[in-house]
């Protein structure tokens, strides 16, 4: 059992019959009562986020996400094909488990599994990858005012933004978070 008191970002607890994982955490005290926890917190099987206010006291039953690491192979229709390094045991997951995250998928990349007992629950990406522009318009010289964009397209078929000066060709770090530009590689 866990104490409100002893909660963080990352700890997993149940909580109504099912499995969340704190995202934000904020511990408040108002002028008069008991103090309380604000939370969001994400189902570790859905990928839902409720917001959520516990009084100081309140226990949960703690769960233990175990995190191992896996390599993308492949996807074959709208599964995805993972490998475990260590001993090359492969499974699939339906692409709708992954989310988003999986357009950020390639070729060997290392992940990091969640599992939840022996339930495969995700994958966390790393925070940036590297990733290669296909096509983009050419910079017109002399658009020199800051922070100008232009779209490109990745080798992954995802569209963003870049600064006038990446070239089609050019290999850029994307944040798998935000599908924002990051920089040059």
């Amino acid at each position: 059992m866990i104490d409100t008191s002893e909660m963080g970002n990352g700890t997993v607890f149940e909580y109504e019959g099912n499995v969340y994982q704190i995202v934000w955490f904020q511990h408040h005290k108002p002028g008069k009562g008991g103090a309380m926890l604000r939370v969001k917190i994400r189902n570790v099987r859905t990928g839902a986020i409720i917001e959520r206010t516990f009084k100081s006291g309140e226990r949960f039953e703690e769960m233990s996400l175990a995190r191992r690491p896996m390599q993308y192979l492949y996807a074959e229709g709208d599964k995805l094909f993972f490998m475990n390094p260590e001993t090359f045991d492969q499974i699939n997951v339906p692409r709708a488990l992954i989310g988003d995250g999986a357009r950020f998928l390639t070729e060997n990349m290392e992940v990091q599994a969640m599992y939840l007992e022996d339930e495969f629950l995700g994958i966390d990406l790393p925070a940036s990858v590297e990733l290669k522009v296909v096509s983009t318009v050419p910079g017109i010289k002399g658009d020199s005012v800051s922070n100008m964009v232009k779209p490109a397209t990745l080798e992954n078929d995802i569209e963003i933004l870049v600064p006038l000066f990446i070239k089609e060709g050019e290999a850029i770090r994307v944040d798998t978070r935000t599908s924002e530009y990051v920089g040059r590689v």
